[in-house]
């Protein structure tokens, strides 16, 4: 017994073919659009207010609802920047008025003619010219219910993009953000530059890379997992202030604010430090809060987040201290922490570093709480390989995370420029993925110290997760609210 899915392609179908009898090409090459649907009707308002006639229009776009009433219709079409609807007389369209016959929702077509308000007041185009532009063979997704497959959302954005505005709203503002970001840095005398995704190290960041092949080298390469360690060699070049936004890519798993591309800003300023690289961030974010959002106070789970610097510092000691009940001085060693963890309740082994358990501890009392924008301050140098030791306490280095919403959106080190320094680091790091099996840590990178050997200046980076300032600025609830293409299972795989 035929589907219901069916019969609806099979009328398509044969709508096509009749198309096609009667010499319409149901794809034709191009259309003179004089306007959008949104300049269409603002020209339309300025001329009414005006006392002037009223404009003529070409406009185009999708079929998103048609009411046939004889030798009167009415048409929505719908576009990037919105909706307008058709008014189709028979006696204007001539022969072309047959063509509402074999029209379904989701056909793209064009129209030509003068603006009008109809009797129930609304702004409509008076067509005398009626074209099929594209003939969809494959219904939207319904309109009132939307897509309610998730997964099936992000599989095939295109159906969420026909069936939610709001998604055309996020990704507009995902580009004034970006493009607001790019202005920072340019108008602070930064360059723009561009550093390789194929790399012969997966390091600059503890996470498990992508693995490929060259075959015309026979070399193993990676999807770089940060660009950092290309952005130093620039410092040591004698760029003093570079940055980069661009796809990095981490072979991990997908939660609300992780998926395994995403895109990063990275910024590094010779002799500058970490101080200096706060003063920016609680500047940078709110300036473009307001120039992409319109303020600088956004709602995100039903709380107010006011972006506006200054923003609170609280160093990571003090902070695990008060809200986990643990001084980390105490436990100087990832048995002994463990031990202590296992206490509170914390899932964790003792076959964990104790850089990864402090992380824990942070993620599970600390990182939550973090509603307003805060800096946390000076990390143990186990979590910070390649981050300046304080000249305060050596078992710290001179690093922030800056935490809004109760999630990370930028970390931040005065960076390690101590050649030697920054070897042993590195030693270590390959020892503790020995002892450490599976455990996320950094790699060494020879080339990299080779650089660093020739002379580094003080410098201040910085990273800050794109995808997660949108979500921010946007409230949007997870990181795959703000991408157009993200990671999602195929159709029929099994959640893991």
């Amino acid at each position: 017994m035929p589907q219901r899915g069916d019969e609806l392609l099979a009328s398509r179908r044969a709508k096509l073919e009749r198309l096609r009898g009667r010499g319409i090409d149901p794809y034709p090459p191009r259309f003179r659009r004089s306007h959008t649907t949104a300049e269409a009707a603002r020209a339309f308002a300025e001329a009414e207010a005006g006392g002037k006639p009223a404009p003529e229009a070409a406009v185009a776009g999708r079929v998103a609802r048609l009411r046939r009433m004889g030798k009167a219709s009415f048409a929505d079409i719908e576009d990037s920047e919105g909706r307008l609807q058709l008014f189709l007389r028979s006696d204007a369209l001539g022969d072309g008025y047959a063509l509402l016959d074999d029209l379904d929702l989701g056909d793209f077509v064009g129209a030509s003619g003068a603006m009008l308000r109809t009797k129930a007041g609304e702004a409509s185009l008076d067509a005398d010219s009626l074209t099929l532009l594209a003939k969809a063979l494959r219904p939207p997704p319904e309109k009132f219910h939307g897509l309610r497959d998730v997964e099936r959302r992000y599989r095939q954005r295109y159906l969420d993009l026909i069936a939610n505005r709001e998604v055309h709203e996020t990704m507009r503002a995902r580009s004034r953000i970006i493009s607001a970001v790019r202005a920072f840095f340019d108008a602070r005398g930064y360059l723009e530059v561009d550093t390789p995704v194929l790399t012969p190290v997966a390091a600059g960041a503890m996470a498990q890379p992508f693995e490929t092949l060259h075959k015309a080298l026979d070399r193993k390469l990676y999807l770089r997992i940060a660009p950092e360690l290309y952005l130093k060699r620039l410092i040591v070049g004698g760029m003093d202030k570079v940055y980069e936004i661009g796809r990095v890519f981490r072979n991990e798993g997908i939660d609300a604010d992780h998926n395994p591309e995403f895109t990063l800003l990275e910024s590094y300023e010779a002799y500058a430090d970490y101080n200096d690289v706060m003063r920016l961030v609680e500047t940078l974010v709110p300036q473009v809060a307001l120039e992409a959002v319109g303020g600088t106070n956004v709602e995100r789970g039903g709380e107010v987040i006011r972006l506006a610097g200054p923003w609170a510092r609280l160093s990571l000691h003090d902070a695990v201290a008060e809200r986990a009940g643990v001084n980390l001085d105490d436990y100087p060693d990832a048995a002994s922490l463990a031990e202590r963890m296992r206490s509170l309740g914390v899932p964790v082994t003792y076959a964990e570093s104790r850089g990864r358990l402090i992380d824990k501890l942070v993620g599970t009392f600390v990182e939550p709480q973090l509603m307003q924008p805060t800096f946390l301050t000076d990390y143990p140098v186990e979590m910070s390989p390649l981050a300046k030791a304080s000249p305060a306490d050596p078992r710290y280095t001179e690093r922030f995370e800056a935490f809004a919403a109760g999630m990370e959106i930028a970390n931040s080190f005065t960076e390690l420029n101590d050649p030697d320094v920054q070897r042993a680091r590195l030693v270590e790091q390959e020892e503790l993925r020995i002892r450490y099996q599976g455990e996320d840590l950094d790699r060494m990178d020879e080339d990299f110290l080779t650089a660093l050997e020739h002379g580094m200046p003080p410098t201040g980076g910085l990273g800050i997760g794109v995808d997660r300032l949108v979500m921010l600025l946007t409230g949007s609830r997870t990181i795959r609210d703000v991408m157009l293409f993200p990671q999602a299972r195929q159709a029929g795989e099994a959640e893991c």
